[in-house]
């Protein structure tokens, strides 16, 4: 199963980070360099590593790379299924 990675934002809202937007990188390296230049201007990012079924969509693994700035404190339970 191919790997996606993904840069989630955070975004701070009312005193609450909340997920942002998502952007998709071509690389491991490329997800963790944006995710880490995205944290300059935003609160909080993580570059993830994501593992899917391409035919049935069904997620197999769900990998935090990186963390940068502020991330809500669950996000990794969220991320793990937790």
């Amino acid at each position: 199963m191919p790997a996606s990675f993904v840069v989630q934002t955070f975004e701070l809202d009312r005193k609450w980070l909340r997920p942002g937007n998502r952007d998709v990188a071509p690389t491991e390296n490329g997800a963790l360099k944006r995710a880490e230049a995205i944290a300059g201007w935003m609160p909080g990012t993580a570059a993830l590593r994501i593992v899917a079924d391409d035919e049935t969509g069904e997620l197999d693994s769900v990998a935090i790379l990186g963390q940068f700035g502020e991330v809500p404190q669950d996000f990794a339970e969220q991320v793990s299924g937790g």
